[in-house]
């Protein structure tokens, strides 16, 4: 057992110490070149009130790629993680100078998602969570002469989601890498809980890799915050945490129900564009971190709050069977919804002028 905890431990603490020393450079690179995200320049969904440089995907992958040579065996998947993940770094650091269209951010989501279903990380089966342990088999082509089938669909659309997802929930400083260190973190103790099964190895120390990138980037990330995840950042968390949940053994479940409130502000902000008539990609400022702000509640609170969220419904996931799963995620969506109805009818009040 001591040697499964190192397994993750080491890699962490090696992950960690990386981000740690790398994110001052890339703060005096950034502020060199000018490249600062200055809120009076920016739209309404920005809630930091001074200049600061974007860009925190660029510490974060040189930690994981650096950590990931030295405890994971290199083979075609671990390329295939390494071009994905070059591929959200390459594109976010582009989109944190120059702000792309969010149709040409989806588009390369697709190519990095692809270019792991290429190297055969795919979700081939799922949990029928209604019935368990009966399973849904993927693997299914989708008809002669098609090069892909069903279970390329689910890991390219799972793998979309979890990397806009849970950027959506980066808005307040220190939110995003706080939230992503907790969920790696779960998803590493389930694969110490399987630690039998050889495969879930080279998971456990990509989860501590994961883990400890993050949580070496927060203290410069935490409020008053020296520099932002930028969509560079962002992208590869979501993208990260996606593939950890299917390397688990298709364990998606457990990465929904501890991005819970990500995962369901997500739906309830698709859900609201949707009706408004406008597209889902594009964003707005009615996230619930952006309605607890207007609300009075102040920024280190939110992001503690997301954290601590995280952490007891990671603990309680990994005690919950399949059906119990759904009602937990069913319980956070309606509480989640009724929060954010309050918050922004509240908003909407203050926003109105009194009457004498």
């Amino acid at each position: 057992m001591q040697a499964i905890i190192h397994l993750f431990s080491y890699p962490f603490l090696t992950a960690f110490f990386i981000a740690a020393a790398a994110t001052p450079l890339v703060i005096a690179l950034f502020r060199h070149k000018g490249w600062l995200d200055d809120p009076r320049r920016r739209r309404s969904n920005t809630t930091h009130l001074y200049p600061v440089p974007r860009g925190g995907g660029l510490p974060i992958a040189i930690a994981f790629i650096i950590a990931s040579l030295f405890f994971i065996p290199l083979d075609n998947k671990l390329l295939a993680i390494f071009a994905a993940v070059t591929i959200n770094l390459v594109v976010g650091l582009w989109d944190d100078v120059s702000h792309l269209n969010p149709y040409l951010r989806l588009a390369t989501n697709i190519l990095a998602a692809s270019c792991l279903v290429a190297a055969g990380i795919k979700i081939n089966i799922l949990t029928n969570l209604l019935s368990p342990p009966n399973v849904w088999h993927l693997a299914i082509p989708l008809g002669n002469g098609i090069p892909f089938g069903i279970a390329d669909i689910a890991t390219i659309v799972w793998l979309v989601w979890m990397t806009n997802v849970v950027g959506w929930a980066g808005g307040i400083e220190g939110q995003l890498p706080g939230l992503v260190s907790i969920a790696a973190v779960i998803i590493g103790v389930l694969g110490i809980q399987f630690r039998q099964d050889l495969t879930q190895w080279p998971l456990i120390a990509l989860a501590g890799i994961v883990s400890g990138a993050y949580l070496g980037f927060l203290p410069y990330n935490f409020y008053p915050q020296h520099i932002m995840p930028g969509y560079s950042g962002k992208s590869i968390a979501g993208l990260l945490l996606g593939i950890l949940a299917i390397l688990s053994g298709a364990k998606l479940a457990t990465a929904v129900i501890v991005l819970g409130i990500p995962m369901a502000d997500g739906i309830i902000a698709i859900i609201r564009r949707l009706s408004r008539g406008q597209s889902p990609v594009w964003g707005d400022a009615e996230y619930l971190h952006h309605l607890l702000f207007r609300f009075g509640v102040p920024r280190t609170q939110i992001a503690i709050l997301y954290w601590l969220f995280s952490l007891i419904l990671g603990i309680l996931v990994l005690n919950l069977n399949s059906r119990q799963k759904i009602y937990v995620f069913v319980f956070i969506f309606v509480a989640l919804a009724v929060t954010s109805l309050g918050l922004h009818r509240f908003s909407q009040r203050q926003a109105q002028p009194h009457k004498s």
